[in-house]
């Protein structure tokens, strides 16, 4: 079909530049919103700064944002010396994020107002990994169905942000370890058109390093190593002042280098690598091990079926100081020590961080992994790097994938969120 505008074509073209510009306005508020989610509180100035945008366009866009109810002034900042700038934030309950956290075993799935506050209950799915040709389906069924039964309106909910283990693809929304999509498609594709909302990926030890760095013990550092204890023993980098992905977002395979001689089969198909001696499985083995040789222990009646019940239940003891409990841990950290020290002769950080399920055993892991930096580092590398231990441990995963979908939330495209005005919500 053929169309003759004739004159009109001054028109059409206006109206292609009032979309074109109006598109370009709606990706500026949505920058303001991701650097608000962030930064908690902004003034105008720090936005310009942020966003490489003049004060007169900042001002602007932050005064409609307010005439929406998306932004709400705070007060004024406090006092430095000079005029003080007035601040702003957005409102938590603007929007949503549903954030999913997965392991080789178990699936959590939260709803994340926009300062990481779970809304209602964390959902839980046994959701096995490895060899499940159902695994995508799976996950898919149970994130609608968390969806549906949510009281927040689902045009309120902005993005899906899914950690997963494994060799993830972020750019091209593919795991190459699990959860294989339709070869015309991908886990990203598969999940937003059934669900109806944008989806990101990446891999978990990434997105935990994400979430310490932008909230937790490695916040404004330039260089920094993010450790995942868990199932397996993954790795997440800050380096100059950057979240460092690699080449195609594989980097930080922790788990794989091969220190031991054990002739243990790792799940990577290889021998001897750090995950056979170091993972949370291997904790969970030893202890069952060790009561069967006769060991005394709080931990006697340690469940077989339940991995999760049984490393919980260690921590547990080993907290309220069950000698076999702390050995066992002891044990596990002089070796993961001994992959610490790679890192640190390697990339030279100033700052590591135990994250992740494992975290939970707080600063037990402190000792036995400085004791393996006394022995395996060159003291001046290992006296200018510090070890702390999250303070969002288990929760790390799940923020980081609330934080994905907000570190790219400017280039979602999104339909226009409906919130009362500022007059209708008084």
């Amino acid at each position: 079909m053929f169309y003759y505008f004739g004159k009109n074509y001054k028109f059409i073209s206006f109206v292609s530049t009032f979309f074109t510009m109006s598109e370009k306005k709606n990706q500026y508020k949505q920058g303001i919103i991701k650097e608000f989610y962030f930064a908690r509180l902004l003034s105008c100035a720090d936005l310009c700064e942020k966003m490489d945008k003049s004060l007169p366009l900042v001002t602007k866009l932050i005064n409609e944002l307010i005439e929406e109810n998306r932004v709400i002034e705070n007060g004024l900042a406090p006092s430095t010396g000079g005029r003080r700038p007035l601040m702003y934030s957005i409102r938590t309950d603007m929007q949503y994020v549903v954030a999913v956290s997965m392991d080789q075993l178990i699936t959590r799935i939260a709803l994340m107002d926009m300062q990481n506050n779970c809304i209602g209950a964390v959902a839980k799915v046994n959701l096995v990994l490895k060899g499940n040709d159902e695994s995508l389906a799976i996950l898919t069924k149970a994130i609608d169905t968390f969806i549906e039964t949510s009281t927040v309106d689902k045009k309120k909910i902005v993005g899906i942000g899914i950690a997963m283990p494994g060799f993830v693809d972020p750019q091209k929304g593919i795991n190459y370890s699990f959860l294989k999509a339709a070869p015309d498609s991908s886990i990203t594709e598969h999940i937003s058109k059934a669900i109806g909302i944008p989806v990101l990926i990446d891999n978990d030890s990434s997105l935990i390093a994400l979430a310490e760095w932008r909230f937790g013990a490695a916040a404004k550092e330039k260089n920094a190593m993010v450790i995942n204890m868990n199932w397996g023993v993954g790795l997440g980098m800050i380096l100059d002042g950057a979240l460092y992905r690699g080449e195609i977002g594989f980097a930080g395979e922790f788990s794989h280098i091969p220190l031991f001689n054990n002739n243990k089969l790792c799940s990577c198909g290889k021998h001897g690598c750090l995950e056979t001696e170091t993972s949370l499985l291997v904790l969970v083995e030893k202890a069952q091990e060790g009561l069967k040789a006769g060991r005394v222990s709080s931990l006697q009646g340690i469940p077989s079926n339940s991995p999760e019940e049984a490393y919980n239940l260690i921590i547990k003891s080993a907290l309220e100081g069950d000698q076999f409990a702390i050995e066992l841990l002891s044990e596990i950290g002089l070796k993961i020590g001994r992959g610490v020290s790679i890192l640190i002769h390697l990339l030279n950080p100033k700052l590591i961080v135990l994250s992740g399920r494992g975290a939970m055993a707080g600063r037990i892991w402190q000792a036995p992994i400085q004791q393996a930096l006394n022995e395996y580092c060159i003291p001046r590398l290992a006296h200018n790097t510090t070890i702390e231990i999250s303070e969002l441990s288990y929760q790390a995963e799940m923020i980081g994938a609330a934080a994905l979908v907000m570190e790219n939330f400017e280039h979602l495209h999104l339909p226009k969120i409906e919130t009362p005005r500022y007059k209708e919500a008084l």
